[in-house]
């Protein structure tokens, strides 16, 4: 196994060579076998362990294990505990889902703090099996069938071309003993229900599973890498970025031999999941929207849009800015400056004459019925009017912030067009707004 493990490191991850590796290490049969592999062939490795607290004094003593594995080989070891079920219930997850998520967000901090590299998990084919057919019980596309990443990011997982039976044969030859998580042997959660009742079953039609597996799983992703190909062709065609969203033209999509497919593809990664409601938006009336646990999707005249929702609890849309601010970075970053010459020329700043301002100043929405006076224009106009002429989005205008005097007259419609009452006729007490927002 050691000689096996050293060729798929040298062909597969020749990167690791001379890096800082953090192992994530349950106190399991896997990731011990994987530390003292690894050890083995002098990799530079460190050991990171979660207590979860979801098995009493058992959790206690898997640290101690690890802790004390840490010890023989001579390696650092960093620990810490969660209240998994105290966060799991704050955040309406599962109790796995809380625990892979605190588990991973915890690695990515140690790797900062202390400049690891990589960090190293001990999945194994068993465990990418499992995954697919949990995937297959639930309805899955082609990327849940592709199996469990070798590489993401810089998460590493060096053991999938290895049976759970080759770790556990290796453990017994060598003497390597590890902890025993009891909760394995129980058939309460969905994975160890298919371990331990389908995948016998499986293996006792075809004694080759994992291996047809693995071949089933190149094909998979051979296939994966002929539509990526394929979506990178069409994206071209369709997608266009304006004003930060991602906006895709609707007559493309419709162009194409499955339009439902290619949704799927284009915007899987955002996590939307309702396909047949995505489609039906392609022909909906502006205005409407569908929402996943990040974006928005808007149909908006010949366009759908993504965004990403705001999840900020502020529902404020109204801010003061008081006389000598030289500075605001809330709703938006403005920075305030006098200056004696316009140098700067673009949308995102303006200039005005120290006296049209009267404090305090405000950064707000917009509301039905705004008005201003267009800068290189006569006479007045409603935002509405002006929006629509600019053929803004939904998204847009919800996400435009007006700079306006203390009575509420307009001075900007900020990065988009300053107020013809407010621009500066000379130089003198010039006073320069920027938006420094990126």
């Amino acid at each position: 196994m050691l000689q096996k493990l050293s060729n798929i490191l040298s062909r597969n991850f020749p990167f690791l060579k001379d890096k800082k590796i953090l192992i994530a290490i349950s106190g399991g049969i896997d990731s011990v076998v994987l530390t003292h592999n690894l050890a083995a062939l002098n990799f530079n490795i460190s050991l990171a362990h979660c207590n979860f607290n979801l098995r009493n004094t058992e959790s206690d003593l898997d640290e101690v294990f690890v802790k004390e594995l840490a010890k023989n080989l001579a390696i650092n070891c960093f620990t810490t505990s969660f209240e998994t079920k105290k966060v799991a219930k704050e955040k309406k997850e599962s109790t796995q889902i809380a625990a892979r998520n605190l588990r991973y967000a915890w690695f990515q901090e140690i790797i900062e703090d202390h400049n690891f590299d990589y960090v190293l998990t001990a999945h194994h084919a068993d465990d990418n099996l499992e995954t697919f057919l949990i995937n297959l019980t639930r309805g899955s596309g082609l990327d849940g069938f592709t199996g469990i990443p070798e590489i993401n990011g810089n998460i590493v997982r060096p053991f999938l071309k290895f049976s759970r039976e080759e770790i556990l044969n290796f453990a017994e030859e060598n003497n390597i003993s590890w902890r025993e998580d009891k909760s394995n042997a129980s058939t309460k959660y969905v994975r160890n229900k298919i371990r331990h009742k389908v995948l016998p079953v499986l293996k006792e039609i075809n004694p080759n599973l994992l291996d047809t597996f693995s071949k089933t799983l190149d094909n998979l992703q051979e296939s994966k890498q002929i539509i990526n190909d394929r979506i990178e062709d069409v994206l071209s065609n369709i997608i266009v970025e304006e004003s930060g969203f991602l906006k895709l033209r609707i007559n493309k999509i419709q162009q194409l031999s499955n339009p439902k497919a290619y949704l799927y593809q284009l915007l899987e990664k955002y996590n939307f999941t309702g396909f047949n409601d995505i489609y039906n938006l392609l022909s909906a009336q502006s205005g409407k929207q569908i929402f996943s646990k990040t974006h928005a999707l808007l149909k908006d005249r010949d366009f759908l849009i993504v965004s990403k929702i705001n999840r900020s609890s502020s529902k404020k849309t109204s801010f003061e800015i008081k006389e000598n601010t030289s500075e605001i970075k809330k709703p938006i970053h403005l920075t305030f400056k006098e200056v004696t010459d316009r140098s700067v020329l673009n949308k995102n700043t303006i200039y005005v004459s120290k006296e049209y301002l009267k404090f305090p100043l405000i950064v707000r929405k917009w509301q039905n019925g705004d008005y201003f006076y267009p800068s290189g224009m006569t006479g007045k106009k409603k935002l509405s009017k002006y929006f629509k002429d600019e053929k803004l989005s939904l998204l847009e205008k919800q996400q435009t912030w007006l700079l306006c005097n203390s009575n509420e007259e307009i001075i900007w419609i900020i990065n988009k067009r300053q107020d013809n009452r407010f621009v500066a006729t000379t130089n003198n007490n010039l006073i320069k707004i920027s938006n420094q927002t990126k």
